[in-house]
């Protein structure tokens, strides 16, 4: 046993005695039977057991967590184990009553049980972290001009979908947005809650980003919660026969338009619908950092930076539309969604009217282009990830969703006569699909042949 106190003796060469919350390592390696509590009091402890286990068997220890003493805490160990793995047995063969391989359902058992289990409380208080704890030894000044400085609104305490709680407990907040779509098939309200808190006044910060991870909160990742929102609103509503939740649907919807607001005023960085932002790939898919500032001075107009926005303002129109069939005002939101789209993807074609877009026509590829000081600019011709964000950027119009959005509808036929400009950058806008859907997407039926046959090719 110890207390989660830190080893200030070690740190700051105090005169406390502890036990402090390393003193696990200092007994085992150090082999210091000193360095934890001699009388078994704590409020952390840990369990040290040593066994010889030969070939082709095993050993087992049995632990039983209460809040009050057992004067038999195993008599009925093994009936509540075998009740809950018949209950978990029970739920998900619910679940899984659609897979007919074994092998198959042991396999998302095992997905789900990773997700659930990377469930963890964290807590982080911004200013306690930055002024430290009453009473102790302050921390270093340098921590007033360090990372976060400018989160001192955040206060953290929430049970989250961690990454990797295996190797730290830390949340990514564009990870987390993928996390929800699976939670959503075996808990779909958690799903939901865990989208929301992203947005919640203590997370997101005033100008309206949402923090990324624990060591660089303003770090910038994809815009991927709305897309999240979208698609858990969808399986929630197909879970509970037909009746989607509005509430949590509209909720979402205002904070992320004031995130949407943040990286139209943030990371555009001429005002011109072309974003620049600094990581927005797929794990660091780029070459070099483009968070750091350029040597040359400038920036780099990205083609995966302003391919997410351009999915992103279709994502929040989609969901406008679907706010609109209950609450007409959200038609005009949406109308500026779908607007705010095709001036990207004009922008796009055309950066700053200068002649040079993300798409080279020659290698048939969407590439980032360097923006110097001098207004020079130079594509960076690297095959990577980067090109192929373009592709996400794509949504669907249903016929019988146009009828019930009729402010929206006249609108778009607006622009099919008027700005055909813009109409024609639009894969698809004047072709009726099956059933008469629209497609609205960034590349144009020939660009998006010629992008799939290249990867195709050098795949």
């Amino acid at each position: 046993m110890t207390e989660n106190a830190t080893n200030t003796r070690r740190l700051y060469s105090s005169e406390e005695l502890g036990p402090f919350k390393d003193g696990f390592h200092d007994y085992l390696i150090g082999g210091r039977q000193e360095a934890v509590a001699a009388d078994q009091k704590g409020t952390k402890a840990a369990a040290h057991f040593r066994f010889d286990v030969p070939a082709h068997e095993s050993a087992s220890v049995w632990v039983r967590l209460s809040r009050l003493p057992q004067s038999e805490p195993f008599a009925d160990f093994e009936r509540i184990v075998e009740l809950r793995s018949t209950e978990a047995d029970e739920f998900y063969a619910d679940l899984q009553h659609d897979i007919e391989l074994a092998d198959a359902k042991l396999v998302q058992r095992q997905a789900f049980a990773g997700m659930i289990w990377s469930k963890q409380f964290f807590y982080f208080d911004i200013p306690q972290w930055i002024n430290g704890d009453p009473g102790q030894v302050p921390p270093p000044a340098e921590r007033r001009r360090g990372r976060n400085r400018e989160w001192t609104h955040l206060n953290n305490a929430d049970i989250i979908s961690m990454p990797d709680k295996w190797e730290y407990p830390w949340y990514a907040a564009w990870d987390l947005a993928f996390h929800t779509l699976s939670l959503a098939i075996v808990d779909s309200q958690f799903a939901k809650e865990q989208l929301v808190l992203l947005t919640r006044e203590w997370y997101m910060h005033p100008n309206g980003q949402i923090p990324a991870y624990e060591w660089a909160f303003g770090d910038v990742n994809p815009p991927v919660h709305a897309w999240a929102t979208w698609r858990v609103f969808q399986m929630d509503r197909k879970q509970h026969g037909g009746k989607g939740d509005l509430a949590f649907l509209e909720r979402v919807f205002h904070k992320l338009m004031l995130n949407f607001n943040w990286w139209v005023n943030r990371k555009d960085a001429e005002g011109r619908n072309v974003f620049q932002g600094g990581f927005l790939g797929l794990d660091n898919i780029g070459v070099f950092d483009r968070s750091s500032q350029l040597p040359t001075g400038g920036h780099i107009d990205q083609a995966d930076g302003t391919s997410w926005m351009a999915m992103y303002a279709l994502n929040l129109m989609r969901i406008a539309l679907e706010l609109a069939q209950t609450n007409p005002v959200y038609e005009d939101i949406a109308t500026k969604f779908f607007e705010h789209f095709l001036h990207i993807a004009e922008a796009m074609n055309n950066v700053g009217e200068a002649g040079i877009g993300l798409w080279d026509e020659k290698d048939e590829f969407f590439y980032d282009v360097l923006h110097l000081p001098d207004g020079s600019m130079t594509p960076l011709k690297v095959r990577s990830m980067v090109g192929l964000i373009p592709l996400f950027a794509v949504e669907t119009l249903e016929p019988e969703l146009l009828e019930r959005v009729p402010e929206f509808k006249r609108r778009l036929e607006w622009f099919l006569k008027y700005r055909p400009d813009l109409a024609s950058l639009v894969s698809h806008w004047n072709a009726e699909g099956r059933g008469h859907r629209r497609l609205l997407s960034l590349l144009r039926g020939h660009r998006m042949k010629r992008l799939l046959s290249r990867m195709l090719d050098e795949t």
